[in-house]
């Protein structure tokens, strides 16, 4: 495969952004080109609920410009990806918007969720620390953005993600808050550390914030901070004292809107919203023990630059794979699950998926989404014991887990919910309402997750290591020892009636 173009565009709350980058051959990148336009997307959404005429002309006349842009690379249409985050996310028009921009500019917009956000800027930051990753590693990590209309926050022991959260906290949105109110800076200092307190207490029966010793923040006002107080530690990465962090914000947290713009010798763009965000990551840096902060000079765009560059089977999918079992494992621990019961049914269901490839057909991520559902199939047993199935489907459909979107966690809290009792049916609304091809990837993967289950019906791992044997219309899992199997035979037969029906094959435990 030939080195390739790409561009990529991302509509945000303060303005339009775009990245022309060529993705060589062995998976490394380049940036070619950049161009920016600031359009406050946000502030019409986050006032009046959806994106005035003005703007969207704004902001078309924005995007035209930079296909001519695109024109004189020769990038293809192909190879063009548009992303919107909060501002779009939350637009009441946003549908009409998108129409509007693919008749006029041919631009198809990808609005991301916040979890997907988080997804992008992880890998986006993973990149920038390069060796100062492996430090990072062996301490607990929070990677923070604060953004015009939501903070993207990840929080991380020991390298591995124990959560990830799109919070409702969001430079625009303080700035609505203190328009409201006067325009009083007493009222942004005390509403942003109510929120940020109410949010730590929360964050706090996650990942204890006071044992976080590395502060990771990434963002305009961020690198803004950065260029003025910090460090290279690489060609992608800076560092400040926490200490002279602190005494910047303390130094110009009465700064007004014009104060910014000439104090500190920046743009308008740069300077709103400036104030509160900068102080927002003070008032969570306070919540740890972290002595300096770590500010990569990156943002969504690059995140999703690294994603087009990786091959889906290379080193880094699979750690990226991993993150996203340690965020199941996680949500599991934080509903107190039986740890060892789904541990062992996650094996047993990964070896059953791998010794049924050619039955099932089904690919690596597929694979991933049953480890979770195994990891989390009992989750529901925190509410009740009786019917823990639809309550542990609930509780899944309802959280968030690091890279997954929408459509992933409604597949996941399906196969779930059919782990044990009726199969699918006309009457269950959330399993109608997924797509053809999600509702057979449900009956699979429930399929296999039940059969697993059945395996381990005392929650006594009794059945360790298994082979299994094919017939014309059987299926014989034999465990090659004396044990007395006769709880877990008796579960196969009561629950294995999915799999005969999705697959063809009458099991029986030998």
């Amino acid at each position: 495969m030939r080195s390739r173009l790409t561009a990529i565009i991302e509509l945000g709350s303060s303005g339009i952004r775009l990245l022309v980058a060529e993705i060589h051959t062995n998976g490394t990148w380049s940036v070619l080109d950049r161009a920016g336009r600031p359009i406050a997307l946000g502030r019409d959404v986050f006032t009046g609920g959806s994106i005035s005429r003005d703007l969207f002309l704004e902001c078309l006349e924005g995007l035209r410009n930079f296909k001519e842009l695109l024109e004189s690379w020769r990038i293809d249409m192909h190879d063009v990806h548009v992303i919107a985050t909060s501002a779009l996310r939350e637009a009441r028009n946003r549908d009409n918007f998108i129409d509007r921009v693919r008749i006029k500019t041919g631009f198809v917009i990808n609005v991301v969720e916040g979890i997907e956000e988080n997804r992008l800027m992880y890998l986006a930051v993973r990149w920038a620390l390069k060796e100062e990753g492996q430090r990072i590693g062996r301490t607990n990590s929070v990677i923070l953005e604060v953004g015009g209309g939501s903070t993207e926050m990840m929080l991380l022991r020991r390298g591995k993600m124990v959560a990830a959260h799109s919070l409702r906290i969001g430079t625009l949105l303080v700035d609505q808050q203190l328009h409201q109110h006067g325009n009083s800076m007493h009222y942004l200092h005390r509403y942003l550390k109510e929120q940020i307190q109410t949010t730590c207490e929360t964050l706090n029966t996650e990942l204890k914030l006071s044992n976080v010793r590395n502060f990771i923040i990434a963002g305009a006002d961020a690198r803004l901070a950065a260029s003025r107080l910090g460090f290279e530690i690489n060609d992608s990465c800076q560092v400040i004292d926490r200490t002279a962090f602190i005494d910047f914000v303390e130094k110009i947290r009465e700064y007004s809107l014009e104060d910014c713009v000439h104090e500190l010798h920046i743009p308008y763009a740069e300077a709103e919203g400036l104030v509160a965000g900068l102080l927002a990551y003070r008032y969570f840096l306070e919540k740890t023990s972290a002595e300096r902060i770590i500010v990569p000079n990156i943002s969504i765009r690059e995140g999703l630059l690294i994603n087009l560059a990786s091959d889906e089977e290379s080193t880094l999918q699979e750690e990226f794979f991993s993150q996203v079992i340690a965020s199941a494992v996680s949500l599991g621990r934080k509903f107190h699950y039986d740890e060892t019961h789904a541990q062992h049914v996650t094996l047993l269901s990964l070896k059953l998926f791998d010794l049924l490839q050619d039955e099932h057909g089904l690919d690596r991520r597929s694979r991933l989404l049953l480890e979770v559902a195994a990891i989390l199939h009992d989750i529901g047993m925190f509410v009740r014991s009786s019917g823990h199935h639809k309550h542990s489907q609930y509780i899944v459909a309802n959280s968030e887990i690091f890279a997954l979107h929408r459509d992933d966690i409604d597949i996941i809290s399906n196969v779930v919910r059919y782990h044990r009792k009726n199969k699918p049916n006309n009457t269950h609304i959330s399993y109608i309402a997924l797509q053809k091809e999600d509702r057979m990837l449900v009956l699979k993967l429930a399929a296999i997750l039940r059969l697993a289950d059945a395996m381990d019906r005392g929650h006594s791992q009794r059945i360790v290591d298994f082979e299994i044997e094919r017939g014309r219309d059987f299926m014989l899992i034999n465990t090659g020892t004396r044990k007395d199997h006769t709880l877990e035979r008796m579960a196969i037969e009561e629950k294995g009636d999915m799999f005969e029906d999705v697959f063809g094959y009458k099991v029986q435990l030998i």
